[in-house]
């Protein structure tokens, strides 16, 4: 019989699959390498290892939450269904035209990323909504029967229908979206005034197209989860992470699928932001290195940064504007094509480059000795003596170091005439740099100073170079959580069930109308509701309320956070000062004597969970007797060391090592370099204080 204590989160990531199974007795975690072909398949045998190991039943386990890169591979490879798309008579190019800006400014060269849905897939209709919701030009049933039977004509597998202004008013959209369901009951059909009902028809009309793009694959392969994991005996629900950074049904994320983006990483910031808030830290920089990428994302106050727009699948170097921008709630983090699997190579002006390319888990880093050949940033850090080859994963992958060091001399060294670990401490200063300037970015652009702020590392790769980047970056305390390898599924587990409904409004603030504001709010928040009483019925609920607001002639907006009640006339003041305070911020001036507008609203519904535990902080502490030791290369000081070899059992509460030092557990590692110690928290998290800072 199913425990509601019992409950497994699991991560399906480029590399590995990762299993945190929750139950009464502690925690129990597991990776395995990611299936490709088959993904329910690997989370079937992690979700069995991790259940072995706790000697749990599967029949017990009373909750699965799961978080997938489903939707982002299928949308970066182009493997979705066979799209139409139905717009406004005049606006068949939108997607195509884009916003117009160049991403790169001096390429001559540039090439734009192709639509998901060619321009002989792309349909218009004859009708009209203006801005404010009403009717310029009826759309006539004869138009609708038309397109249908042009969709039917098609063989499409899935419609996305995107009208203007379908925000204001969705009765045109509702209208053909009837029309094809009753037509062809198994269609897929996305609206965007369902999906994404914001202004801006390109963000709007790229969201519904790639929520239609990916639903029929993303419902079957839920489908076939769901099947498998009764078939084995795991009668629990499913609930999916979101984007936002909290849970909903499988349903809703069959139907709305584009909301699953970036559900794995949002794990990871959620995991991140318990451990501020158990460390009572107001600024946290959670940084989550896999196998195949590494996300960097602002924590203030013990909530991570959120956003309502997203870009994926950049082509261009992973560049801002190269990718396809869709509106849905997301936790704003910098993503970079730098993993444990990133391939290094030589450019054409004899540079070590690494990434964006992966290994993936087929066939993996050339020390997997599973057929690959290129040298990777995990055959670098094996070459460099960071990963001990008979204990990665728990001994479940033995590494080869000479596979390691062939694909380093043979792909960079003989090319650039210097040794293979020359080579690999080139990969691996190439790649923190890479991850350092991100994260030196990311804090400009939101007004920060990455120095004040702690870290909080996890995934498999980033416990292994996250001291380095603390060098790098004048970061003077790092913490290691607990099962930091498997940190975004344990983030799973920490998560609220929430949704976020969003509505575009257009109104200067000196014209505000409280009316109109307040009834949008009143369907938003029921709306919302709905969604969270299916896996939070009874639970109490919080509300978060955001309006976008910018000067007007801006053409872009920030997100302003106000108290969640009925507005007043004379709440126009109060509006205006929350704007400026976020403003000055933003950009440490506000612009006076110009008008402001709110563009969007955005209201969040999410079940209240348990307050954080506070966790015992050690600042110093007793020295650990010197054991095993080991020899890795020191990037700051250019030169191998010998290291002390920790068990991170070993490091209970108030245990202090001076760096250098290693801390394996299964798995990951943790390199404590020459300027830092690692000092035992009361949590269990490792805490990396550099050496003279005063905390």
């Amino acid at each position: 019989m199913s425990n509601p204590n019992i409950r497994v989160g699991v991560d399906i990531g480029g590399t590995f699959t990762d299993v945190a199974l929750q139950h009464p007795g502690g925690l129990s975690t597991g990776k395995v390498l990611t299936n490709y072909s088959q993904p329910e398949q690997a989370i079937l045998d992690g979700i069995e290892r991790a259940a072995g190991a706790a000697a749990i039943e599967l029949g017990e386990i009373g909750q699965v939450i799961h978080g997938t890169t489903l939707v982002t591979n299928a949308l970066i490879e182009r493997r979705g269904a066979k799209l139409a798309f139905i717009t406004t008579e005049g606006f068949r190019d939108v997607v195509e035209m884009r916003s117009e800006n160049r991403f790169e400014q001096y390429d001559l060269n540039l090439t734009l990323p192709a639509p998901l849905v060619a321009r002989k897939d792309r349909f218009t209709v004859n009708e009209r909504v203006a801005a404010d919701g009403s009717v310029l030009l009826a759309l006539q049933q004869a138009e609708v029967d038309a397109m249908v039977q042009t969709v039917l004509d098609g063989g499409y597998e899935a419609v996305a229908i995107g009208f203007m202004h379908a925000y204001a008013n969705p009765a045109h959209e509702q209208m053909m979206a009837e029309a094809l369901r009753k037509a062809a009951p198994d269609l897929s059909v996305s609206i965007s005034s369902v999906i994404s009902p914001q202004m801006r028809e390109f963000e709007r009309f790229n969201t519904v197209i790639a929520n239609a793009y990916v639903q029929p694959q993303v419902a079957d392969y839920l489908g076939r989860l769901v099947a498998r994991l009764r078939d084995t005996g795991i009668q629990a629900p499913v609930f999916m992470m979101h984007s936002g950074g909290g849970l909903i049904s499988v349903e809703t994320a069959s139907a709305e699928p584009v909301r699953l983006l970036e559900s794995g990483p949002a794990g990871g910031a959620i995991f991140a932001a318990d451990f501020a808030l158990a460390h009572g830290l107001d600024k946290v920089l959670s940084f989550d290195m896999g196998g195949t990428t590494a996300k960097i994302c602002l924590i203030e106050n013990g909530t991570p940064k959120t956003a309502n727009t997203f870009e994926v699948a950049r082509t261009y170097r992973f560049k801002k504007g190269s990718g396809m921008p869709v509106s849905t709630p997301v936790v704003e983090m910098v993503e970079i094509g730098a993993g444990g699997g990133s391939i290094a190579s030589v450019d054409a002006m004899g540079r070590i480059q690494v990434g964006p390319k992966s290994a993936a888990s087929e066939p993996g880093p050339a020390c997997y000795q599973r057929g690959g050949e290129e040298p990777t940033v995990t055959d670098a850090n094996l070459a460099l003596g960071r990963l001990d080859p008979d204990n990665f994963a728990g001994g479940a992958i033995p590494l080869s170091a000479e596979n390691a060091h062939q694909a380093l001399h043979s792909r960079l060294g003989a090319k650039l005439a210097i040794e293979s670990s020359d080579a690999a401490f080139g990969v691996t200063e190439m790649v923190d740099e890479n991850m350092a300037n991100a994260a030196r970015v990311h804090t400009v652009e939101n007004g920060r100073d990455i120095e004040h702020f702690t870290m909080v590392a996890f995934g498999g790769g980033a416990p292994l170079h996250a001291c380095r980047l603390c060098e790098k970056l004048g970061i003077e305390a790092l913490i290691i959580p607990p099962g930091a390898g498997v940190g975004s599924a344990i983030g799973f587990l920490k998560a609220p069930f929430s949704y976020e409904a969003s509505r575009g409004l257009f109104q200067r603030l000196d014209e505000f109308e409280a009316s109109s504001v307040n009834a949008a709010l009143k369907e938003l928040e029921a709306e919302a509701r709905a969604f969270v009483a299916e896996g939070a019925a009874d639970a109490e609920i919080s509300t978060k309320l955001t309006a976008y607001m910018r000067y007007s002639g801006q053409g872009w907006e920030i997100p302003v956070v106000l108290p969640y009640r009925e507005f007043q006339a004379g709440d126009r003041g109060m509006l205006l000062e929350a704007f400026e305070q976020a403003y000055r911020t933003l950009f440490g001036r506000i612009i006076d004597d110009l008008a402001v507008e709110v563009t969007n609203w955005s209201l969040t519904v999410a079940s209240v969970l348990p307050d954080v535990a506070k966790a015992g902080r050690h600042l110093t502490g007793l020295p650990l007797a010197p054991g095993k030791t080991r020899d890795f290369f020191d990037a700051a000081q250019r030169r191998t060391v010998t290291a002390q070899e920790i068990e991170r059992s070993a490091m209970a509460p108030g245990v202090i090592v001076e760096g250098p030092a290693v801390v394996v557990e299964n798995e990951t590692s943790t390199i404590v370099t020459s300027a830092y110690s690692v000092i035992g928290q009361g949590d269990g998290s490792l805490l990396l204080l550099r050496k003279g800072a005063v905390k």
